[in-house]
């Protein structure tokens, strides 16, 4: 068991650290109304007085719903500013564009959400210097369950070292609204999804993995098969070096 004073104040302080040395005025984040979000706002905003959560529905009924409505509940108790940003007009206008050019697969309409938040989030922090703040866990990072350039963007992340577990305990120890740590945890990109159905493993199973090296064979090949598919979204984007000793031999007459 962690001591979750401690975790709490580490954390909160690296937060302060980074604002500080950014020279930044305020932290933008995601405010999904799911778990990972709940927690960063939390910290945040313990943080710094100048917290803003954005509020972004997209298409989904889930997002005009409990997720609305979970988001405001956090917001409020918390004292957390919450801002609402409709994106479906947005959204339903690009696909229209894009189906003129190219037939859209699933993922690829799925996707759309998650870099349309990014980009309102990055307007937001460039026109208040602000930083956005990262949601993601560790759990879904391991297993590349995020989108890349969407909720996998952000300037920092005070919770991407912890576990679904973790998170779910440290919540409760800032005592985090019910709802909130009952609900099953999803993207919220489509209605009726959940992260483990979709995955095929409960996040049970992959904290074990992680955090004891312990899982089953059907639990290790899910884990493996996400990880190693999922390897360029923890990297850097590849881009060409000329190393010294290629360099010299081309100079050569």
């Amino acid at each position: 068991m962690k001591n979750y004073e401690e975790e709490f104040a580490d954390r909160v302080a690296f937060i302060r650290n980074v604002l500080a040395d950014a020279h930044a005025d305020g932290i933008v984040y995601g405010n999904s109304g799911g778990k990972d979000s709940a927690l960063v706002g939390i910290l945040c905003k313990a943080a710094c007085e100048n917290t803003v959560g954005l509020i972004m529905p997209c298409t989904s009924s889930r997002n005009y719903g409990t997720d609305k409505t979970d988001a405001e509940l956090v917001a409020g108790q918390f004292g957390i500013a919450a801002q609402i940003v409709d994106l479906t007009d947005a959204k339903n206008e690009l696909l229209k564009s894009l189906g003129e050019k190219t037939a859209l697969s699933d993922t690829a309409m799925a996707n759309i959400a998650p870099r349309l938040r990014m980009a309102v989030l990055y307007a937001v922090a460039a026109s208040k210097n602000y930083l956005v703040a990262g949601t993601g866990n560790r759990s879904e990072g391991h297993m590349g369950y995020f989108t890349k350039w969407g909720d996998g963007a952000f300037d920092f992340n005070p919770i991407a070292d912890l576990t679904v577990s973790e998170i779910y305990e440290l919540l409760r120890y800032v005592n985090a609204p019910e709802s909130i740590i009952q609900k099953a945890p999803s993207a919220g990109l489509l209605d009726q999804q959940t992260d483990e159905a979709e995955m095929g493993i409960s996040y049970r199973s992959i904290d074990k993995f992680l955090l004891y090296g312990t899982a089953n064979k059907e639990d290790t090949a899910i884990i493996d098969k996400y990880h190693k598919s999922s390897a360029h979204k923890r990297s850097m984007p590849v881009v060409f070096h000329r190393q010294d000793g290629f360099a010299k031999e081309e100079a050569k007459p």
